[in-house]
């Protein structure tokens, strides 16, 4: 499988799980629960192949804050992309995704 990693201004960016800010390593997507002032800035992702041993490197995306408020076409919703049917060994653990955006 792939992995993805995001960059921060040139600087690699260590996500910690459970905190304000979580990477997807089902869709490489990053998250960030409340944006405060010091997460302004450039974020670029990396998606690494381990098996072929190379790494990509998208387009920066900039992020900046509003001082309007207007949360654009995010009003508060749950954001549920579950597989159609999730498979399991029995005894083994499952991680399903769910999100929820507002403001």
């Amino acid at each position: 499988g792939l992995s993805y990693t995001w960059i921060f201004n040139n600087n690699t960016l260590y996500v910690q799980e459970d905190s304000r800010r979580f990477v997807s390593q089902e869709t490489g997507n990053l998250y960030i629960a409340k944006v405060e002032p010091w997460d302004v800035g450039n974020y670029t992702c990396v998606v690494t192949n381990p098996k072929a041993e190379q790494s990509v490197r998208g387009p920066p995306t900039p992020l900046t804050l509003r001082s309007d408020g207007v949360m654009g076409e995010y009003e508060p919703k749950i954001e549920v992309r579950f597989p159609e049917t999730t498979y399991a060994a029995k005894g083994s653990s499952v991680k399903l995704e769910c999100f929820a955006l507002g403001k």
